[in-house]
């Protein structure tokens, strides 16, 4: 379908809508006004003649007042005598005396039908001839000429034509006004989202006071803030990495040329070197691994193998690699969790998890050094909760933190292999658990993150 601008659009919808109205006014004025007309005419005479039957005491007086003020004539036949009402009217069918209306007069009475729609024998006016039983012999008949509407209707005629070249010129007025109206603000939306498309998101859609178009003013408003935070975010994330990349691939470097120049021939010191020139490697290695984690989450291809495992076990049994932590830097591992408790899971991604969070504790704990682990049983699941003795972290914060491409400012510390995206890569696991998990945090004592597992 072709695209039409607003104006256009506008017009033809309105046009619709008009032609819509004009057609059926046409329909109910022009083609079926004679029918309402006749249809209005006998609901009268019906309402006449049911109160002509309720009331038959003083029937005189009330027919002659129904005779001029429903302008028709009336015949009254009571005891073999005829009393004439109204019937000097030009159009009255009943002071004709012809055996053609004495037949229709029959053909009534004889076949209790009430009424006969027929054309006078001499004038060939329209005419609606009731008849009314009193019993006894008594009869009433009602005359009322039923108007011909061709010259009522080719007056209509002509003033429709002239309705419909109004409305055509007043709704191409109405449609360029109301279109104009909306195209401005429309308008600029479009100016101001081109911007964003370009890639300024530090913009802002101003309000029409037309509350649909306000509405997405705001969302896109909203878009452009989220989108100027995510591109902030991602140009961190790419700093974060290229100095995560850089520096194992520097020491990689001088200890590699170290080793040709120097130490090739001693074989203590050669070993020593190899070693660093493996950690970094290893460090490599486990950034690149974070990364393809985090796509494959985002890509939704989090395949899990769900099995019953003792977490506890397994939790010590990570706590182990930190080890030269502990030796070296004096990090201290505090421990509340039974001996064993059973849960069901997919083993290694819950151990990345547990190995992230443990990362990410040791990174911001406080001068104590301290981490604390916990398992705890409950109802029907495990709650395991892992808090540093760090800054804690703002309510903004907290919702920023999962961010894939958030990293907070912080203290790199070389014994610790983690790439900075680790929390993200947490959420997408734990989300695909369906786990319960968040944080719980106090500026300047702690931060706790916890997740539940099925039992």
């Amino acid at each position: 379908m072709k695209n039409r601008n607003l104006t256009i659009k506008t017009l033809m919808y309105i046009s619709v809508f008009i032609a819509v109205i004009l057609i059926s006014v046409w329909v109910i004025q022009i083609q079926f006004l004679q029918v309402f007309y006749e249809r209005n005419v006998i609901e009268n005479i019906d309402t006449v003649a049911d109160n002509i039957r309720k009331n038959t005491e003083n029937l005189d007086a009330l027919l002659q007042e129904y005779a001029f003020a429903n302008n028709m004539c009336i015949e009254y036949y009571h005891d073999t005598v005829e009393i004439d009402f109204n019937l000097k009217m030009n159009s009255c069918i009943l002071r004709d005396y012809s055996y053609e209306i004495a037949k229709y007069k029959a053909e009534l009475i004889n076949n209790n039908k009430d009424y006969m729609i027929l054309y006078a024998p001499k004038t060939n006016v329209k005419s609606i001839l009731y008849a009314i039983n009193l019993n006894n012999g008594n009869y009433v008949f009602l005359n009322t000429t039923l108007e011909d509407l061709n010259s009522a209707t080719a007056l209509l005629k002509k003033q429709l034509i002239y309705l419909i070249l109004i409305l055509i010129v007043a709704s191409s007025i109405v449609a360029i006004f109301i279109s104009r109206r909306l195209n401005k603000p429309i308008l600029k939306i479009i100016s101001t989202a081109r911007e964003m498309g370009k890639g300024n998101f530090n913009i802002k859609f101003d309000k029409s006071n037309v509350q649909e178009l306000d509405e997405l003013c705001d969302v896109l408003t909203v878009a452009a803030s989220e989108m100027n935070k995510t591109e902030e975010l991602k140009r961190d994330l790419l700093a974060n990495v290229s100095h995560d990349l850089k520096t194992p691939l520097t020491m990689i470097r001088a200890y590699a040329e170290k080793v040709r120049d120097i130490t090739y021939k001693d074989s203590e010191k050669r070993e020593k070197d190899l070693n660093v020139i493996i950690e970094e490697t290893e460090r490599l290695n486990n950034l690149v691994n974070d990364l393809l984690d985090l796509s494959k989450i985002q890509a939704g291809e989090c395949d899990l193998n769900i099995t019953e495992y003792d977490i506890v076990k397994n939790i010590k049994e990570i706590l182990k690699r930190y080890d030269i932590v502990v030796e070296k830097e004096g990090y201290s591992f505090e421990f509340d969790m039974p001996s064993s408790l059973k849960v069901k899971a997919d083993k290694s991604k819950i151990e990345q998890v547990i190995y992230n969070l443990i990362n990410n504790a040791i990174e911001h704990t406080g001068d104590d050094l301290k981490v604390k682990v916990t398992v705890k049983k409950q109802l029907d699941s495990v709650l395991i909760s892992i808090t540093d003795s760090g800054v804690g972290l703002t309510e903004e914060e907290k919702s920023l933190v999962w961010n894939r491409y958030y990293k907070k400012e912080k203290r790199h510390k070389r014994n610790i292999v983690g790439s900075g995206i680790g929390l993200s890569i947490v959420k997408g696991i734990l989300e695909s658990h369906k786990c319960e998990y968040g944080i719980d945090s106090k500026k300047g004592e702690y931060t706790t993150f916890y997740f539940k597992l099925k039992k």
